[in-house]
This record gives structure tokens, C-alpha cells and sequence, in this order.
């Protein structure tokens, strides 16, 4: 019988219960000795320090900044609506239209997309400039993209026929007009001038406005003054009522406008022209960006 043997047999017949537990308890000590040595070790170990603390690192990130669920939603906010009314009325002075106001917002889902897909291209990187920033930066890489040939005469006439008011001549007034007031006011001034006593204050305070084209009347003292204007005989004195008040007007000469050539103005329409297609097509290449993204209206 082998020594091993042996030494199994004599442990087996002549081993007492609690000599058994003893042996068993000695060699639970020895394998916690040993489990403590091993921990003891790897507490020292400056990789083991390094893989926990990066651990608790991108364990705090994913709770501060968890992923996006709604990267391609664009949420057009009342508040946002409202900052377009109030800055546009500040301008304006007066609040926008449906439609101007939906031209703001398209505007600003543009560049809200420009801003996404720029920094998602990177061009954010090292640039801690504002999101219009950013956005500007990828327009100008997509109009540096574009490739627009010159119009070719068909194209241009075409063009042309469409937008030759932008390039007419127009109708052209000087007259002189009183500081806005009200009517009862504006009768007394009325009558001093038609009798030749006005103040030296209100003549002082008469403006003249000399060759201004009759389309922009409308905008800067309504469509009632304009009307009115161009009713009154030449160098007659008289009451018009404008979107400031009342006041005593006096036209002083009309010229009349004139149709533009396209002969004329060739090189200009061409630029206008090779400007606007361009713009066009960049303005395509965003809209194909927006058909990834979802536009979400509050109400």
C-alpha cells in the first residue's frame, strides 16, 4: 500500500470528530488569510485604482448627461414664437403677420438644423461661439458647395420679365409736410399758412422731402396719405392724414417713372440672377437636411 494510502486509512479509522472540525477550521483561517493577502494587493495596485475611478467617472456622466432621445426633433416654442413678435414689433412697431411670422420661424428651424448637422460634422470644435456661429459656419460650406453657371439669355429674359419692377424706375414726389398732430391743430397751422402767418417754429419744423419714390409711401405713412397725395394739385397746400396723426402737406413736383431695359442693366440682372439660384439651391440642400428632422409645434 502506498504512503498516501496508508496515511488515508490510518486519518479515516483513527481521526476523532472534533480533531476533524479543528483541521477544517485551520484550513478556513488559511484560505481567509489568504483571500485578505490577495485584496491587500490589489488595493496597491495603481490600476485597479485607475479602472474604478474611471468607472465612477462615466457612471457620473451617464447621469448628468444621458443620451438624447429626440436628436432629430425640433421643438418650436411658444416662447420662442413670442421672442419673434417682440423683437419684430420693437422694429416694426407694429406685430407680424402670419405669414412674416412663419418666415421667422422657418428661418430659425433652419438654423437650428445648420447648427445640428454642423456640429455633428464637427465644425464646432475648438470654437466656443454661439449657435448662430456654428451654423453660419456649415451655410457657408453649402454655398461654397454650390456650382451655379451663368444664365444663358433665355433664362435671364425669363428671369427678367418676372422681376423688371425691381429694376423700373419710379414714380417720384417732393413735397412738404407739417409735424404730425390733430386735425383741429392741424386746421389752425392750415389756415396760418394759407394766410402767411405761421410761426417761424412751424416752418422751422416743416420738413421737405424731395424725389421719394411713390412705393414707399405706403409703408412709412400709410396707404390713406399716399392716395391723397397724389391727388392734391401741384404747390397747393393742404390737410392729409398719415399713420402718425394730421398734417398740412404741399406737393411740389411729380416725376414720372420709367420702364427698365434689360439691355441696360444685363451685367447687374445676371449677378442678381447667378445670387438668388444660388441661394436657391442652397436653401435646397437645408431643406433636404430638414426631412430628417421632425418639427414640433407647442401649442
Amino acid at each position: 500500500m502506498s504512503n498516501a494510502a496508508q496515511t488515508f486509512e490510518s486519518a479515516s479509522a483513527g481521526s476523532h470528530p472534533r480533531d476533524g472540525h479543528s483541521e477544517l477550521h485551520s484550513g478556513s483561517d488559511a484560505a481567509s488569510r489568504s483571500r485578505s493577502g490577495i485584496l491587500r494587493r490589489l488595493a496597491g495596485e495603481p490600476l485597479l485604482h485607475f479602472l474604478v475611478l474611471g468607472g465612477l467617472i462615466f457612471a457620473a456622466d451617464a447621469i448628468l448627461h444621458p443620451p438624447a432621445k429626440d436628436e432629430k426633433v425640433i421643438t418650436v416654442t411658444k416662447a420662442l414664437r413670442q421672442s419673434f413678435i417682440d423683437t419684430f414689433d420693437e422694429d416694426k412697431q407694429r406685430t407680424p403677420s402670419a405669414a412674416e411670422l412663419q418666415k421667422m420661424v422657418e428661418a430659425w428651424v433652419a438654423s437650428e438644423i445648420l447648427y445640428r448637422e454642423g456640429k455633428a460634422l464637427g465644425v464646432d470644435r475648438g470654437d466656443e461661439m454661439i449657435r448662430d456661429r456654428v451654423a453660419f459656419k456649415l451655410q457657408y460650406l453649402i454655398f461654397d458647395q454650390v456650382r451655379v453657371p451663368q444664365p444663358n439669355d433665355e433664362q435671364l429674359r425669363a428671369w427678367f420679365a418676372e422681376n423688371h419692377q425691381r429694376f423700373d424706375e419710379p414714380e417720384r414726389v417732393s413735397f412738404f409736410m407739417t409735424p404730425p398732430t390733430d386735425e383741429a391743430t392741424a386746421r389752425r397751422s392750415l389756415d396760418d399758412i394759407s394766410a402767411q402767418r405761421e410761426s417761424e417754429e412751424l416752418r422751422d419744423q416743416t420738413r421737405a422731402i424731395l424725389d421719394r419714390p411713390v412705393p414707399s409711401l405706403a409703408d412709412a405713412f400709410g396707404d390713406q396719405f399716399r392716395d391723397g397725395l397724389l391727388k392734391l394739385p401741384l404747390q397747393e397746400w393742404a390737410l392729409l392724414h398719415s399713420k402718425e396723426g394730421w398734417h398740412v402737406v404741399r406737393l411740389d413736383a411729380r416725376k414720372p417713372g420709367a420702364p427698365a431695359s434689360l439691355e441696360d442693366i444685363r451685367a447687374e440682372a445676371a449677378k442678381i440672377w447667378h445670387t438668388e439660384e444660388t441661394r436657391k439651391q442652397a436653401w435646397e440642400a437645408v431643406s433636404r437636411l430638414k426631412a430628417n428632422y421632425t418639427i414640433r409645434y407647442e401649442p
